[in-house]
């Protein structure tokens, strides 16, 4: 079973305006909310490729409940833990260019925590558990760290899809995969990356760090997975690119979701490029028909 956690989910709530000028009255011309979070974002993706899973993390009051209702009428599995205030709501405005403002969420109380590591505790071997995004400022720095010294001892395996530092601790405890984006993959160097080769150089230092697999994506020039026994470059679709919210999501979950059907790491990182493009090219998350769509054009080149 694949599980996702997200530690502090939201209301993502999108706005879009003709124009936007401060202290006037606006009105909108239309409006949308979603569950938000990188980790639900994986869960819904993995729904979409016909693959199950279930979504973890912390919600509370009225919008945990909307999140809560939310995945269940799209028949994902959840088991969250709740806590005493309300789960956050995120404002995406949009007037021709987006502007966020993304709310602090709830405090997670150590009892909570210790709530969620017993959750974790009861996955095994059978069992992969996909940690996606930023850490509560109420939760310690250690958290991922922390659950994933679980996995290690129940043998539950785990992705990773973080920054900086939260990557960076938890690669000697051997992620079966991450996912950083070129420049993401830069801060942890400590350099610029713009190009494939580049890419390579510093993808292996993360295999030999304790990586299992890694995919790393760079916009316009395809993406890289590379791994102890295989490198290997991919293309990026044709299309024309609307959204870049959820598209780094959707190439873990197609990762997944191919890798779980097929067991081949060429097919399950070809479905991975093309989810994140498939996502790209739309207004919301990708659908299995986008998908499916894009696969053809996805050509996987091994380089020796």
């Amino acid at each position: 079973m694949i599980y996702t956690l997200t530690l502090n989910p939201s209301v993502d709530y999108i706005v879009k305006l003709d124009s936007f000028q401060l202290g006037a009255l606006h009105r909108t011309e239309n409006e949308a909310k979603f569950p938000g979070g990188k980790g639900i974002n994986v869960s819904r993706v993995l729904k979409q490729m016909e693959t199950n899973s279930k979504a973890l993390g912390f919600i509370g009051g009225f919008t945990g409940a909307y999140i809560e209702q939310f995945l269940e009428t799209e028949n994902i599995e959840t088991d969250f833990v709740k806590v005493v205030e309300d789960s956050r709501i995120n404002i995406k405005l949009k007037t021709g260019q987006e502007s966020e403002i993304n709310a602090k969420g709830p405090d997670i109380s150590e009892a909570a925590f210790s709530l969620l590591k017993d959750k974790i505790r009861q996955l095994n071997a059978d069992d992969l558990l996909v940690l996606a995004g930023s850490i509560p400022g109420s939760l310690p720095k250690t958290t991922y760290e922390e659950l994933v010294k679980i996995c290690k001892e129940t043998g539950a395996q785990f992705v990773v899809d973080a920054e900086g530092d939260l990557l960076k601790k938890v690669l000697k405890y051997k992620p079966f995969l991450i996912k950083p984006n070129h420049h993401e993959l830069g801060e942890l160097f400590d350099t610029l990356i713009s190009s494939p080769e580049e890419v390579i150089q510093f993808g292996k230092k993360l295999v030999s760090m304790g990586a299992e697999n890694v995919i790393v994506s760079l916009a316009d020039q395809g993406a890289v997975f590379i791994n102890k026994d295989s490198t290997l470059l991919a293309n990026v679709p044709k299309g024309k690119v609307k959204n870049s919210v959820g598209a780094g999501d959707s190439m873990v979950a197609g990762f997944l979701a191919a890798y779980e059907r097929t067991g081949d790491l060429i097919e399950a990182f070809r479905y991975s490029v093309a989810s994140g493009s498939a996502t790209a090219f739309s207004l919301g998350l990708c659908t299995k028909d986008q998908v499916a769509e894009l696969l053809p054009q996805v050509q996987i080149k091994e380089i020796r």
